[in-house]
């Protein structure tokens, strides 16, 4: 079975964020079991598993994420992976755990994802979180159903980027992980906020772009900025930038994407 890795949301290789994607000739998934399996071997934040609709269906693909520990229900630089791998000009629809996403592709090759948008429920100061990712947080909120984040605002992009958290900590008391933010330092860098990603519960210390993320950090930095169009920047160590646009309770992302490895999967599949 033909398996590819794509860096998502990068115009480049070796940026971005790395997922596998596996395209399933069958119109059915393999057992959860075996697709775990083969997402805990890849060993990237997800792997994401697709086969094809029958004509009149509400979407033309099946999708489903998984992380080398579990499934989760929304994922968005996988996503983009699964349309860069398809090279379909245009909308493609995927449905998911999530509802019918899509993806359009533009004669650019840029991509963008229409997403719900995270709803943010404001939660108590917690002293045991700030402890754990070692910083002062100004303001938290819960990012669920579909994402089961925190995010966090902290002081400066400079906290977000010299961040060093207690990833044991972290991972005991958050459900998928925490988005940390704050707004960009230099108004001229091209973004206008920054972020990194944590979920050491669900297999992934710490995502290098998070386009789910993004479904919670546009509603939150529109309404501080005053706009519905945005650029945040992921400061992890890879590192790369989400075109962000809400659309009442949709969220636009956009980015582009890179295969660097395209490879065959040497093992039968298990449906059972």
């Amino acid at each position: 079975m033909r398996i590819r890795i794509v860096d998502a949301f990068t115009d480049r290789p070796f940026a971005g964020n790395p997922a596998g994607v596996l395209v399933l000739d069958g119109a059915t998934f393999p057992a959860d079991s075996w697709m775990q399996q083969v997402a805990a071997e890849v060993n990237l934040s997800e792997t994401t598993f697709l086969h094809p609709l029958a004509a009149g269906a509400e979407a033309d693909w099946a999708l489903r994420w998984f992380t080398p520990r579990v499934e989760v229900a929304l994922c968005g630089h996988a996503t983009l992976a699964t349309a860069h791998v398809l090279a379909h000009p245009g909308t493609v629809r995927f449905a998911t755990r999530s509802g019918v996403l899509t993806a359009t592709t533009d004669a650019s090759g840029l991509i963008t994802l229409d997403f719900p948008a995270a709803p943010l429920s404001p939660l108590d100061a917690d002293p045991a979180l700030a402890a754990a990712l070692g910083a002062e947080l100004l303001t938290s909120v819960w990012t669920g159903p579909n994402t089961d984040d925190v995010l966090a605002e902290v002081a400066d992009e400079k906290t977000v980027r010299s961040l060093a958290p207690d990833l044991g900590a972290l991972g005991r008391l958050t459900g998928r992980g925490v988005i940390v933010t704050a707004r960009a330092e230099d108004p001229g860098a091209g973004y206008d906020f920054v972020s990194r990603f944590f979920a050491p519960a669900v297999g992934v210390d710490e995502d290098p772009v998070t386009g789910s993320a993004h479904t919670a950090l546009a509603p939150y930095w529109s309404e501080r900025l005053g706009r519905t169009s945005l650029t945040g920047f992921q400061a992890s160590a890879r590192g790369g930038a989400v075109q962000v646009a809400l659309r009442g309770d949709r969220v636009e992302l956009s980015g582009h994407a890179v295969t660097t490895i395209d490879g065959e999967l040497q093992v039968a599949i298990s449906t059972s």
